[in-house]
């Protein structure tokens, strides 16, 4: 069986990118809209503005299959961790293990620029994303989770270093 995820390229998004994240993401989550408040949803399926915003607050990562954006992720510093943020594939490149890709990316940034842990949030909602993250090393919290406009969220973390 083909490596999948041998045909996929991840890089630094740029701001040339900032339309085709905005497509990502609205294509990654339009299955889930009823599940999400109006505000929620505009906080998950950003503008081409906010995505080249959310550049200026940290680094953010495309996935390219055949010449074509196909996954996102963002992160964010806060504190000693690295927040992930705004991490999306599109429905039909789902299953090439481009959100493991990403997630590596990422955990490479963090352990490099000694983060000591990654953070995030999810919906409830988002069965297939949670079980990547459990699979990849993240846990839940037990630790309060504001929700995002009124749709629910979970948080989930993964130490990078033993030392809390």
């Amino acid at each position: 069986m083909p490596d999948l995820a041998a045909t996929i390229d991840i890089r630094r998004a740029t701001s040339q990118d900032a339309a085709s994240v905005t497509s990502v993401l609205e294509k990654a989550f339009i299955e889930y809209r009823q599940l999400y408040t109006d505000k929620g949803y505009a906080a998950t399926v950003i503008t081409a503005d906010e995505v080249k915003a959310r550049m200026g607050e940290g680094p953010m990562w495309v996935a390219i299959d055949n010449a074509r954006i196909v996954g996102t992720v963002s992160a964010i510093a806060k504190d000693e961790a690295l927040y992930i943020r705004g991490m999306g594939i599109v429905p039909n490149a789902r299953g090439k293990r481009i959100g493991e890709l990403l997630l590596k990316h990422v955990e490479t940034f963090a352990v490099t620029n000694n983060y000591k842990k990654l953070t995030l949030s999810t919906t409830p909602f988002l069965s297939r994303a949670i079980t990547l993250y459990e699979h990849f090393g993240f846990v839940r919290s037990d630790e309060a989770t504001p929700d995002l406009f009124g749709t629910p969220l979970l948080a989930m973390f993964k130490n990078l270093s033993s030392s809390e």
